[in-house]
């Protein structure tokens, strides 16, 4: 399935090329098809605060690079280079609050700061540890579709349709996506013949940005209004919900997508199973529960006209309870009915790919 995988590899959703990180701009698919040129911390973190980039993966692999321009432009202007560039881990982690994976990207370049010898050069070293991030975020989505696929097989009866919601694809990471790389494999294995895609308003990641994905891998897509979820799961055989994670509590709680929450408590109604699929970067043991994670507020424009005058509620983000997810698959492993001792017990493992 691995080479099957890498053979269908199209997608992308950032590269470094010469020192300057390009993004494909999220916000304009599937409409058309451009790249950003970004050259500095602030160009980076205004890009992910504005949505050209989107996906936990996506968003700490691209802070990564962005601190390394900011390495490069405060060494160029000399004097204390690294009390300077605080204010760029600052910046940058200011972009996305609830996204651990951005947290977590420049926790790694903090440390290899530490790391380097006394007069060394920081720009590789910094520069190599984000393209790291890169290809390990390329190898987990990996070993995560492999890990989805098993469980379709083991849970197979004969429904081969899924709903997603979000974008956890290609676009939201280094590689194939978590929870559509689960999916891909399932197209692949010939254990999904159907996916249907929750609209993920206002944003429409959904209908924008993952139904461009699938269907341009040739796999039989159908966009779903996200109010008429419920219906669907009624009227259809479906048997998975999959979804990515910005940010895994502790517990097991999982901070997704708005709407994600009550597409969950819809499927345990109507009888389908729910699988987050994300990597264990996701995953932050210092949250004790998903009370705890960071949500962030969207603009009230992307609802209504702000010359209406009524106030807006546009979360990013809502909060699933663990009690609400059969399984949660890692590049690390599966834990099926999640907690904290099942958590903490896989975030002692090494990664299995």
């Amino acid at each position: 399935m691995r080479e099957r995988l890498l053979a269908a590899e199209r997608v992308k959703a950032l590269e470094w090329r010469e020192g300057v990180l390009h993004v494909r701009d999220q916000r304009l698919l599937p409409a058309r098809e451009a790249w950003l040129a970004l050259d500095s911390a602030a160009a980076v973190a205004e890009a992910i605060r504005d949505g050209a980039v989107r996906g936990a993966a996506a968003i700490g692999i691209a802070a990564a690079y962005g601190l390394v321009l900011g390495a490069r432009a405060r060494l160029a202007a000399g004097g204390d280079w690294q009390a300077a560039l605080e204010a760029d881990f600052q910046l940058l982690r200011e972009a996305q609050p609830a996204a651990a994976g951005l947290g977590w990207a420049l926790d790694c370049l903090r440390n290899r700061l530490r790391r380097l010898s006394p007069g060394a050069d920081p720009l590789p070293a910094l520069e190599a540890e984000a393209g790291a991030i890169l290809a390990s975020d390329r190898e987990a989505n990996l070993a995560i579709a492999q890990f989805g696929l098993e469980l379709l097989r083991q849970h197979d009866e004969g429904i081969r349709a899924v709903l997603t919601h979000g974008n956890a694809g290609a676009l939201a990471g280094g590689g194939f996506g978590s929870a559509l790389g689960v999916i891909r494999a399932g197209w692949l294995g010939e254990l999904v013949e159907q996916v249907y895609v929750g609209e993920s308003r206002p944003g429409l990641q959904g209908a924008r940005l993952t139904a461009w994905e699938l269907h341009g891998d040739g796999v039989p897509t159908t966009v779903c209004v996200d109010a008429a979820a419920g219906h669907l799961m009624k009227s259809e055989r479906i048997g998975w919900l999959i979804v990515g994670a910005e940010r895994i509590a502790a517990n097991g709680d999982v901070a997704a997508t708005i709407g994600t929450y009550p597409l969950t408590v819809l499927a345990m109604h109507h009888g389908l199973r729910v699988m987050v699929a994300a990597p264990s970067s996701c995953i932050d043991m210092g949250l004790e529960h998903g009370e705890d994670i960071p949500l962030e507020d969207r603009a009230a424009s992307e609802v209504l006209d702000p010359a209406v005058g009524v106030e807006v509620f546009n979360p990013a983000f809502d909060v699933t309870p663990a009690d609400l997810i059969d399984v949660i698959v890692t590049e690390r492993g599966v834990i099926e009915r999640p907690d904290t001792a099942k958590l903490a017990e896989l975030m002692c493992r090494k990664r299995l790919h």
